[in-house]
């Protein structure tokens, strides 16, 4: 039968899909599927910015681009006059250039206007367009490429962190890079030269502190200070890590009542690099922090300002900053509103308002599982999320099997009380006493400042609430908040029974899930049965231990979290205990993190087993025997509470 071109095109668009239905086999031409023969639009950008001043202040999600729209079938750009004739033709199948194109007058129109435009395109539009295939600036017209050239373009490419060179930390950071954390260092200098945030979101364990830092101590002289937000409980831990890593950076802690404020704020920040404050600070000090010109701002655990509306997730949006780093253990990409939040920070506007997101992407994703949606998505934030898994051999070839750190807590002030009056009570009594009374005195007074450490009402044996009176217990929530999300399991070591039981309660009440308990006082039948479910697939995800009952004995390679909570001063012991989780049959890398309190006897005890001088030698073997030994002034300076021990 022959057709006319307008027949030919209803039998193509109506015909052959009806015959198809009703079971007839239908040859089409090979073109017509092809996206090749319908029209589409084509986007050239380039940086306005000139190559030497990108670094000082980036793009920006706001800056400019220089563009051109090239309206095209497939790869052959077609000219505003093709363009222009293909629309007279008023035919909806027309042969161009050797081949059959179907023509869509609406498209044809877009075209024509797309080539006539001269809006203004931002950095953001582009990206918004190149990453997910937006089309919405093109009237109906598909987008079929975006490129740029030099760093935005590698950023299109969706590879930037891969394609990248690794780089070498600067002079001023004291300490070794693994490979993995080069390029991470590099992909957070590569997104600072063009004035873009990220969010660092490595696994737990692998070092997202020392990258900042290596970052940091790149800085130039002029920079200017980065303003750093954590919870309370991290502080000292930032404060010390960047000692160790980065002596040369000059560090301000914003927090406590005797904070600086007004001038001499200014003042103080002026004289640092490296800023610290807590998020309850950065709330209720918003406008002294607001009116800083801060080169940088970086918010740890940021999963604190996942819930967008709360008043310190708006303070921390609002400080200036030219580079945003969000760093977070937690992975985002399962909880749409919390990834909308923190991207929200890191590059404001990137995923439009919080509705217009809600409605594009969180309503097709989380209620239908829109596979395409979720794609998109992925796309557009990928280039500015770093998630590396310690499970991914590929990537981190070179870590360790076991990794084991040191986690500095600090204490709050109802536990530096307690601890100051327990060694205010007992050096007034070693000192009137000798022999075995003296040496019972001593291993109590060890005691009683280990369980202050743990929590005020392990000293006090009080029944009282646990929340929030612990700087230990503070960072052992959010340790766990982040095993769980994870979907991994933890033990949780501690040589005190009656502690351990204060903990399983707290946490299985915090966190909704069963939390197992193994002391010595469980029979065996009860000990195997606890394994055994602890093992299971669907087992509980925490496992609180004794020391000494949980300490032998047990296999419990489902867990790859272990965490000492107070210690034993044995490394013999201790590392028996974690070897429960670190042995034959473990598939996953081991993460053991000892808690120690910042300025108490137990960072003196752990500084002393750590550098192996003078008494450490004794230590082994002996658990805390030795310490009756000393003289009163040693015991003294052993046990008096150091300043900078309380961050409150």
């Amino acid at each position: 039968m022959e057709l006319d071109a307008e027949g030919a095109h209803r039998f193509l668009r109506e015909g052959a899909p009806v015959l198809h239905a009703a079971g007839f086999g239908v040859l089409l031409p090979s073109w017509w599927r092809r996206s090749s023969s319908r029209l589409g639009a084509r986007l050239r950008a380039r940086g306005r910015t000139a190559p030497g001043t990108v670094a000082a202040g980036g793009l920006g999600l706001d800056a400019l681009v220089d563009y051109r729209w090239e309206v095209a079938l497939g790869d052959q750009p077609l000219t505003a006059d093709e363009l222009a004739s293909l629309a007279e033709v008023k035919s909806p199948l027309v042969r161009l250039r050797g081949r059959w194109v179907e023509l869509d007058p609406h498209r044809l129109e877009a075209g024509l206007r797309l080539l006539r435009s001269t809006g203004e395109l931002t950095v953001a539009d582009l990206l918004r367009m190149g990453l997910t295939g937006d089309g919405d600036r093109t009237d109906g017209l598909p987008v079929l490429e975006v490129t740029a050239d030099g760093a935005l373009g590698e950023l299109l490419a969706g590879e930037a962190e891969r394609r990248l060179t690794p780089a070498d930390p600067p002079p001023g950071f004291a300490g070794t890079l693994r490979p993995y954390q080069r390029r991470g260092l590099a992909w957070l200098a590569f997104l600072q030269s063009l004035g873009l945030g990220g969010i660092l979101a490595d696994d737990m364990g692998l070092g997202k502190t020392v990258q900042l830092l290596a970052l940091l101590a790149g800085d130039p002289p002029a920079a200017g200070p980065t303003l750093l937000v954590c919870p309370m409980s991290l502080v000292g831990n930032w404060q010390r890590e960047a000692a160790r890593f980065t002596p040369g950076l000059r560090v301000h802690v914003h927090h406590g009542a005797e904070r600086a404020r007004g001038a001499e704020f200014a003042a103080a920040v002026h004289a640092a690099d490296l800023v610290l404050t807590t998020y309850s600070v950065a709330a209720r000090d918003a406008y002294d922090l607001a009116g800083i010109d801060w080169h940088r701002v970086v918010v740890d655990e940021a999963q604190a300002i996942k819930n967008a509306a709360t008043r310190q997730a708006e303070a921390v949006r609002a400080l200036p900053a030219r580079h945003r780093v969000a760093v977070t253990g937690t992975p985002v990409e399962n909880r749409l509103a919390d990834l909308w939040s923190i991207m929200q920070f890191a590059n404001p506007g990137l995923l439009g308002p919080a509705a217009t997101f809600r409605k594009k992407f969180a309503e097709p994703i989380e209620r239908h599982g829109d596979a395409e949606v979720a794609g998109r998505l992925r796309r557009i934030t990928g280039p500015f999320v770093l998630r590396r898994l310690k499970t991914d051999a590929s990537i981190i070839s070179d870590l360790p099997a076991k990794l084991e750190m040191e986690v500095l807590c600090n204490l709050t002030a109802e536990q530096a009380a307690l601890y100051r009056a327990v060694v205010d009570d007992m050096l007034a009594k070693i000192e009137s006493s000798d022999g075995m009374e003296r040496r019972g005195l001593v291993l109590a007074t060890m005691t009683r400042l280990k369980q202050v450490c743990n929590h005020p009402a392990q000293l006090l044996h009080d029944g009282s609430a646990l929340a929030g009176r612990s700087g230990k217990l503070e960072r052992l929530e959010e340790i766990v908040d982040e095993v769980l999300a994870a979907g991994e399991r933890a033990l949780l070591f501690t040589q005190y029974a009656e502690f351990g039981g204060m903990l399983r309660g707290h946490l299985s009440a915090r966190t909704g899930r069963e939390v197992l308990y193994l002391h010595g006082g469980v029979g065996k039948a009860d000990r195997d049965a606890m394994v055994t479910r602890f093992q299971s697939p669907d087992g509980p995800p925490l496992f609180v231990l004794s020391l000494k009952a949980g300490g032998t004995g047990l296999t419990l390679t489902a867990a790859n979290h272990v965490v000492h909570v107070d210690r034993w001063w044995n490394p013999a012991v201790e590392d028996q205990a974690t070897d429960r989780a670190f042995r034959i049959g473990q598939r996953r890398r081991v993460q053991v993190r000892k808690f120690v309190c910042a300025g108490t006897v137990e960072e003196k005890v752990a500084a002393m087993i750590a550098d192996k001088r003078g008494l450490a030698q004794r230590v082994v073997g002996t658990g805390e025997q030795w310490v009756t030994e000393l003289s009163t002034d040693t015991l003294r300076e052993l046990f008096t509470l150091e300043s900078g021990a309380v961050v409150e």
